[in-house]
């Protein structure tokens, strides 16, 4: 059934009308044609001067890979800083790229491996950017323009990408590729501007900012424990896999079988992006009549259709059609999976969730790509395309295993108001592990109620962050059930309990009326016992050499042992004697957090000094 947010589900254009999302949103779209643009430029340079052709698809590589290895790290990083900042960091990094490129250009200097240097630069500002913009537009908009944002973001590139190639070309052709750098970095100069003038509001939390592991593990936690995100990212990462051969063999087509050359190719782009635009003018009706996974099908049919009638047909004309049913599937699929992760994810999470989703759904077009040009290569380019159709058309049969669900638009936002507990103990935000056990006393007769409650609040408590979660019986008193689970730390506790939503204090409520008529739950809160810090720093150094050290050149290598957290320090120094040596220092504390007084320190480094 479609929930009463999506009946009211507002246009393509509605989220336009924030003044901060159609500033950043249009000044995205000038720099991703500036980025087109520049694609184009860097491999017809690479491809006049180099002769190697894995040079020449090392380009469009060295641009991608990025956002595929460096998902995980900028996602964690896009939900634990400044998500606005985030977002200025990257796209100075590619302005950076392109005009320290156009400056390298001017010059005349234009070797391989610094082409492929500026183009990896480029990709990881695009990583660093993209995750944290589409987590932020939950932050700029109503979670209910988020269909229509997504849906527009997916329209605006696809219209780019149809645009940009092309004109990336004629600019090329007609100026050569230094116009078309300094026009690219022109065009992400304006993104920049956008976000320098425009902020917006953003939930804070008050408690300590997750460190970067931590976050990395939650966010492949729960991403691995919702159902929703992982069918999500398995449909989309094999719906990216099959319907990507028609972008990456339409070359071929347009060469091979319709005998079109750069005209025709560029009809059939044309045609492509007619139907994507069209599909988001269409899309917020269809999500009034339709569920999530019938959009998906409908998707995965268009573009099978558009598949095979590629394989069969030789008319311009027909491809152009069959380009715009391709087109609507291309734009409607990523839509409506891009839009289930995100009402899928609650806020303090969704840079994650949304990274781990981008980076399987780049690899999975990334590896459709190679996989159907090599089907070209040792089959037929007709072959390709029929095959990658059934590909298709599996994806949309996939759903009868993994269905996308209408998920409401609320039902994962934090409830707040959480009370915490009295404790007799100084506790310290770093102090755990935290052993949390609650027992209850159940009835016979509310034993199936009592495990249907228990398994979905499971789920829920894991979701937000508890670990080791586990339900025992007392073999001696069957009635009595313990449930337990750990948080790493306090604060983490404390995280856990800011993260539950309305839906799990429900459960807790459950819990409180299934045991009314016997004893009431009890929760004890245990910490991991910890020996006796010591206030006095004690050191012991060890002297280790080793004549392979660069010249002039010493490293002395702190490390600072943490009863709580076992975590290195380097500080780096340097010295006039022993050139042709590096000496490595371990200095091993007993205090909890503490570093070297710096007068020590110093003084050490004397004292090696004169001793040699």
């Amino acid at each position: 059934m479609i929930s009463t947010e999506e009946e009211a589900a507002p246009g393509l254009l509605a989220p336009l009308k924030n003044p901060t999302f159609r500033s950043i949103f249009l000044a995205s779209q000038i720099s991703s044609l500036g980025w087109l643009m520049q694609t184009v430029a860097l491999g017809w340079l690479m491809a006049t001067v180099s002769s190697s052709d894995v040079l020449v698809a090392l380009v469009q590589a060295s641009s991608t890979l990025p956002a595929f290895f460096l998902a995980v790290f900028v996602g964690a990083i896009a939900d634990n800083y400044s998500r606005r900042v985030v977002m200025i960091v990257g796209r100075s990094l590619m302005m950076a790229a392109s005009a320290m490129l156009t400056i390298l250009m001017a010059l005349g200097i234009h070797d391989p491996w610094m082409i492929l240097t500026f183009s990896f630069l480029d990709g990881c500002g695009i990583a660093l950017s993209d995750p944290a913009w589409r987590a932020s537009i939950g932050d700029i908009l109503e979670r209910r323009h988020l269909p229509a944002a997504i849906t527009l973001l997916n329209v605006g590139f696809s219209t780019v990408r149809s645009v940009g190639p092309a004109l990336g070309g004629i600019i090329v052709a007609a100026f050569g590729p230094l116009v078309t750098f300094a026009l690219t970095t022109l065009g992400f100069v304006a993104p920049l501007t956008a976000l320098w003038r425009n902020k917006w509001n953003v939930q804070s939390s008050s408690l300590p900012r997750e460190a970067l592991m931590t976050a990395i593990y939650d966010g492949l936690r729960f991403t691995a424990i919702s159902s929703e995100i992982k069918s999500t990212i398995v449909r989309g990462t094999l719906f990216g896999f099959a319907s990507t051969s028609t972008l990456a063999l339409l070359p071929l087509i347009a060469r091979d079988i319709l005998k079109g050359g750069p005209v025709g190719y560029g009809i059939m782009m044309g045609g492509f992006g007619a139907g994507a635009l069209a599909a988001g003018l269409m899309n917020p009706r269809l999500r009034q009549r339709l569920t999530q996974e019938r959009l998906v099908i409908l998707a995965c049919l268009a573009c099978a259709l558009c598949e095979i009638s590629l394989a069969l047909t030789s008319s311009l004309a027909i491809a152009a059609v069959c380009l715009a049913l391709g087109g609507a599937g291309w734009v409607t699929g990523w839509s409506g999976l891009g839009v289930n992760v995100q009402l899928a994810s609650p806020r303090w999470i969704v840079g994650r969730t949304v990274s781990v989703y981008s980076a399987f759904t780049y690899g999975g077009i990334a590896g459709g790509s190679w996989f159907w040009g090599a089907i070209v290569q040792n089959y037929s380019l007709p072959s390709a395309m029929a095959w990658s159709a059934v590909a298709t058309l599996g994806v949309a049969a996939l759903g009868f295993k993994l269905p996308i669900s209408n998920r409401s638009e609320s039902e994962l936002e934090p409830a707040g108001g959480f009370c915490a507990p009295s404790i007799a103990l100084d506790l310290k935000p770093r102090s755990g592990p935290i052993l949390v056990t609650t027992e209850y006393t159940i009835l016979e007769e509310d034993l199936d109620q009592f495990l249907q409650i228990m398994q979905k609040r499971r789920y829920g408590q894991s979701r937000v962050g508890a670990r080791q979660w586990t339900l025992t019986r007392d073999v001696q008193q069957p009635s009595r059930w313990v449930e337990s689970f750990r948080t790493p730390t306090w604060t983490d506790y404390h995280r856990l309990h800011h993260r539950l939503t309305e839906a799990d204090r429900e459960l807790g409520n459950a819990l409180l009326r299934l045991t009314a008529t016997t004893n009431p739950p009890r929760t004890n809160i245990l910490v991991g016992a910890q020996p006796e810090l010591r206030e006095n720093l004690i050191f012991r150094w060890h002297i280790y050499r080793t004549n392979e050290g660069e010249p002039f050149l010493r490293r002395v290598c702190r490390r600072a042992i943490d009863n709580e957290h076992d975590r290195k320090r380097v500080a780096p120094v340097t010295a006039d004697r022993y050139p042709k040596r590096l000496i490595f220092i371990r200095q091993d504390t007993e205090q909890a957090r503490g570093n070297a007084p710096p007068m020590s320190f110093a003084f050490e480094r004397r004292r090696i000094r004169e001793s040699g």
